[in-house]
């Protein structure tokens, strides 16, 4: 990730929408007491600590494709059918969907860097179970979900530390952490699988443990400026000050907002779109090569890695291309990355897996800064957890949708 040049993330950008700076900027963040060091980032520069959160999501994000290729081991270990297996997937997918609202209060209430500290808790908790649980899958099944939820919170932290650049550039990156990390551990855990058991393949979110400390020292700022940001609000409530938006502090009012739900509900599109393909891509092609799992793996990995990786790109030109532009290339991405997958050629469906994972990172640092641009500092965390439900939700739906296209492609072919 700090590959990228310095001068790509120091460029000026223009803010998204039609908006003016000023109005987009909160009230919180204008007063003296949010100028402390982190409270924002300067135009066109990253929010500190952007890195470190980019590394810290995707030590959270290897969990979901980690154990994918350690399935037929721990199927034959738990002597059950691979398809019950399975359920070590769908877990992490379960408990992202429940974690994220659930974790995302603390992050309003306490701030980020107390979600980075319970995220990592339940990391460890979940993969201790994992670790000491009997061969048995309901025990395990269970120590994935609670690794999951405590990966949900981190997810949520790390977009909250870097959701005070408003060009979008900060969460752009983050959101290419996210998506190289689901990348990236299909095959760390299929190593980890090889080198220590298929146990390990289950707990590739401990990794997050490893960039931890680092991690606090930027959500501890972003936790100073909110609560700057919330004394500046208390202040104004209690001089008699209406707020008309006192109701949308409840994260469930933010869906009133069309400048919420337009962006939450195309990425939830954009998510179910990318895991079909991740499910289904893999099948696609080995059906149309005869290919085994890793050498299909090998290439569907890659070029998804390299789509999140090209992401970065958009997240550069977004600004210049506004809103509308954006939210249709984004659309007409991902529905071209849908009719890639029934074409009779391995490289047009590797193409489309590409396109889905550039335009899904790209979409969620984006959409991301859209959505909560316009909201007070201290609202920003649960906005933020509210938003990133779409992802889980696109792991959940987004197997659903490959079985139903599988059998269409089965009708047509």
């Amino acid at each position: 990730m700090s590959a990228f040049p310095a001068r790509l993330a120091a460029r000026p950008t223009a803010v998204l929408g039609r908006a003016t700076a000023a109005s987009l900027t909160p009230a919180a963040s204008r007063t003296p007491a949010a100028q402390h060091r982190g409270a924002t980032a300067a135009p066109g520069r990253r929010a500190p600590g952007t890195t470190v959160a980019a590394l810290l999501i995707a030590a959270a994000a290897s969990g979901i494709s980690g154990p994918s290729l350690a399935l037929p081991t721990a199927a034959r270990a738990l002597h059950v059918p691979t398809a019950s297996a399975a359920w070590l997937m769908t877990a992490y997918g379960l408990g992202l969907l429940v974690g994220t609202p659930l974790l995302a209060g603390t992050s309003g209430r306490r701030g980020p860097a107390a979600l980075v500290r319970a995220g990592a808790a339940l990391v460890a908790l979940g993969a201790a179970i994992v670790l000491a649980a009997p061969s048995a899958l309901l025990p395990l099944v269970a120590g994935r979900a609670v690794e999951a939820a405590g990966a949900a919170g981190l997810t949520v932290a790390a977009f909250r530390i870097a959701g005070r650049d408003r060009s979008g550039r900060s969460t752009g990156l983050v959101a290419i952490g996210n998506a190289a990390g689901g990348t990236l551990g299909l095959f760390v855990g299929a190593g980890a699988a090889q080198l220590l058991g298929w146990r390990a393949a289950l707990v590739m979110p401990l990794l997050a443990l490893a960039v931890l400390p680092a991690a606090l020292r930027p959500a501890g700022r972003a936790q100073q400026a909110g609560a700057a940001g919330q004394a500046g609000q208390a202040g104004r409530t209690r001089s008699g000050t209406p707020d008309g938006r006192f109701r949308d502090a409840l994260p469930l009012g933010l869906l009133r907002r069309p400048d919420f739900r337009r962006p939450a509900l195309l990425m939830l599109a954009l998510a179910t779109v990318n895991f079909a393909l991740v499910y289904g891509a893999p099948r696609r092609v080995a059906s149309l090569t005869g290919w085994g799992p890793l050498p299909t793996g090998a290439p569907v990995a890659s070029v998804a890695l390299a789509g999140a990786l090209l992401s970065w790109q958009l997240v550069r030109l977004a600004p210049a291309l506004g809103t509308a532009r954006v939210r249709v290339l984004l659309g007409a991405g991902s529905a071209a990355a849908a009719a890639a997958a029934f074409a009779p050629w391995p490289p047009v469906v590797l193409l489309g897996s590409a396109l889905s994972s550039l335009v899904t990172a790209g979409g969620q640092g984006v959409l991301t800064g859209s959505a909560v641009g316009g909201l007070a500092p201290e609202r920003q965390g649960g906005a933020i957890g509210l938003f990133n439900l779409a992802f889980p939700a696109g792991v959940a739906a987004g197997p659903v949708l490959a079985g139903f296209a599988d059998q269409t492609v089965q009708f047509l072919y």
